[in-house]
Formats: structure tokens, sequence, C-alpha cells
């Protein structure tokens, strides 16, 4: 069985690729601490039920690569991983990709209401 973290991953590796093209930059699922594991599986769910509340049709890629930021962060720090960089200080392929990451989650999600 697939963990949502998995979903995650994937996600963030294709907007790694469409938006950074260093593919040397991504590790496979495997290969990652379990910090990074952890807190994939759980800014996943903390998408999905934001997304499964409803509403999230209306918010802007901004909004959604803002949410999914902020909820790494939270997630990286309570599992013990390194540090991540508030949004201002994230490149905009690291904003397109974490706007990719939500719109991915949410069309999963939106797509079997």
């Amino acid at each position: 069985m697939i963990e949502g973290g998995q979903v995650f991953r994937r996600a963030w590796v294709d907007g790694v690729r469409k938006h950074f093209s260093d593919t040397g930059y991504v590790a496979l699922w495997s290969e990652l601490p379990e910090w990074e594991r952890a807190s994939a599986n759980e800014v996943y769910a903390l998408v999905r039920a934001f997304v499964e509340a409803g509403g999230t049709e209306g918010l802007s890629r901004v909004q959604k690569g803002r949410f999914v930021a902020l909820c790494w962060s939270a997630q990286a720090n309570r599992h013990g991983g390194a540090p991540a960089a508030d949004w201002d200080q994230l490149s905009p392929w690291q904003r397109e990709t974490n706007a990719d990451v939500f719109e991915h989650i949410e069309g999963l999600i939106i797509g079997v209401r």
C-alpha cells in the first residue's frame, strides 16, 4: 500500500523536475531519512484534510503553495528535520513546486468526491 507521503513525494519530485530540472537533487523514497518520510506523510494528511473540508478550489496557487510550505516547516521541525525556509526565502522553483504538490493532492481528492 502506498503511503500518503509517497504521493506527496512523487508530486514534489515531479515539480522539481518541471521547475528546477536538476534530477540529482532528488532521492528515492526508501533513501529518505525517517524525519523526511514522517513529515511528508503528515503534510499529505494536512493538505488532504484541508481539501476535504472544502473551499480550496477558490485559493490561488500562491495560497496553496504557502500552505504546503508552512505545513512542511512545522512538520520538519516536529520530526527533527532540517530547518525549512519561510515562503519569502524560497526560490521561485520551490514555490511553484509547493503549489504543484497541493494541486496534485487536491486533484486526487476532488476527483473522488
